[in-house]
C-alpha cells in the first residue's frame, strides 16, 4: 500500500491501515454485489456478446453489445446456457448500447442469469476458457450484499474479517453505501477534450442512517475514509457545499476530474488506475495531479502491481 501523504510518500502494506486511522474516524464502503452480467445472445444464426449495465425504472436493461450492428429494434434474442431466458431489443444505438426487455423478472430472472451469465471480468484478467469457479468468490468483496454491479469495487477486495476487526478495535466506525458499478467502468476516454467525455450513469443509494453517521463523525472531528472510487463518486453526488451528506437514491453520472472540488472525504483507499482513465483523473482531483504523477512514478519504479487484483494507495486529500 503506497501512502500518499501531504508531505511525501510512504511504502506500507494494507495491514498497516488501522495504524493510519484514528479513533472517531469513519470508514465508508460500497456493499454492491457483482452479478454474472456477461451473456452470449443469439439472433437466429448471429452470435452477439451482451454485457448488462443497469435496469431502468420500467425493468428494461441497458446493455453493451458487441456486434451491435447486427441488432434491430424488435429483434428477439435467446441466450446460451438457459432454455428459458429470452429478450427483445427495445432500442439500439450506433455506439454499441442497447435496451433489452427480458421475459423474466425478480428471482426468476436472477436464477436464469446465474445459469446463463458469467462475470464480466476486466479484459486484462486472462480467461481464454471462460470464468473459473473461484472467480465467483474472488471477485466479490467481504461487504457484498446487494446485487447489481457489473464490476467489483476493487478497493474492497483488500479487506478481510481480521483486518475489519482490527480497524474496529482502533475505534473506527464503518458504514455502507451502495453504488452498482456499471459496464462503463471499462471504457477509456476517447476524446482529447476531457470536458466532452460523458460518464455512464450508475445506480446508487445512501441511506438516511449512513448520511447521519457521516455527518455526526464530521461534527465530532473524525475523518471520513472512502474505500474506493465508487464510494467517493456516490458521496460526491450527495455532498452539499458545506460538506454535509444528504440521503440519496437514484442515478449518478458525476465526472470528478482536476478542478472539481472534493468535499465528502478526507482519505481515499483505492487501487492503481490506468492512463487515460476517468479514475486516474479522479485521484488527481482528490490528491493533486503533481502528487499523483510522482506517486505513480514511484510505484512503477518500486514494482507495485496495478489492475483489479493489484496493490492499493491510501491518499490524503490535497
Amino acid at each position: 500500500m503506497l501512502h500518499v501523504q501531504t508531505d511525501g510518500l510512504r511504502d506500507r502494506v494494507v495491514a498497516h491501515l488501522p495504524d493510519r486511522l484514528r479513533p472517531g474516524d469513519l470508514m465508508v464502503v460500497n456493499d454492491t454485489k457483482v452479478i454474472p452480467a456477461q451473456l452470449v445472445a443469439r439472433r437466429q444464426a448471429a452470435r452477439i456478446s451482451i454485457t448488462l449495465d443497469r435496469p431502468d425504472a420500467c425493468g428494461n436493461w441497458f446493455a453493451l453489445a458487441r456486434n451491435a450492428r447486427r441488432l434491430r429494434d424488435g429483434d428477439d434474442l435467446t441466450f446460451d446456457g438457459s432454455p428459458v431466458l429470452q429478450a427483445k431489443v427495445i432500442q439500439g444505438n450506433e455506439n454499441g448500447t442497447v435496451m433489452l426487455r427480458f421475459n423474466l423478472e425478480g428471482s426468476a430472472f436472477r436464477d436464469a442469469l446465474r445459469i446463463a451469465g458469467a462475470l464480466a471480468l476486466p479484459p486484462y484478467i486472462d480467461r481464454p476458457e471462460g470464468n473459473r469457479e473461484q472467480d465467483r468468490s474472488d471477485y466479490q468483496t467481504v461487504f457484498a450484499a446487494h446485487e447489481g454491479a457489473v464490476a467489483a469495487p476493487t478497493a474492497g477486495l483488500h479487506f478481510t474479517p481480521d483486518l475489519l476487526r482490527r480497524i474496529g478495535e482502533r475505534g473506527v466506525g464503518l458504514v455502507t453505501v451502495t453504488l452498482h458499478v456499471g459496464a462503463g467502468t471499462f471504457l477509456p476516454i476517447r476524446v482529447d477534450d476531457v470536458s466532452a467525455h460523458r460518464m455512464h450513469a450508475e445506480r446508487g443509494e445512501i441511506s438516511p442512517d449512513t448520511a447521519a453517521a457521516i455527518n455526526d463523525a464530521r461534527v465530532q472531528g473524525g475523518r471520513i475514509l472512502a474505500v474506493g472510487t465508487t464510494t467517493l463518486r456516490l458521496l460526491e453526488t450527495a455532498v452539499q457545499p458545506d460538506g454535509k451528506i444528504v440521503p440519496f437514491a437514484g442515478e449518478t453520472a458525476i465526472f470528478i476530474r482536476p478542478g472539481t472540488p472534493v468535499r465528502s472525504a478526507d482519505l481515499l483507499l483505492t487501487n492503481f488506475h490506468l492512463p487515460r482513465s476517468t479514475l486516474f483523473m479522479l485521484v488527481c482531483a482528490f490528491a493533486g495531479t503533481d502528487r499523483m504523477k510522482a506517486a505513480y512514478a514511484h510505484a512503477i519504479a518500486e514494482g507495485y502491481r496495478f489492475y483489479s487484483y493489484g496493490d492499493a494507495t491510501l491518499l490524503e486529500r490535497a
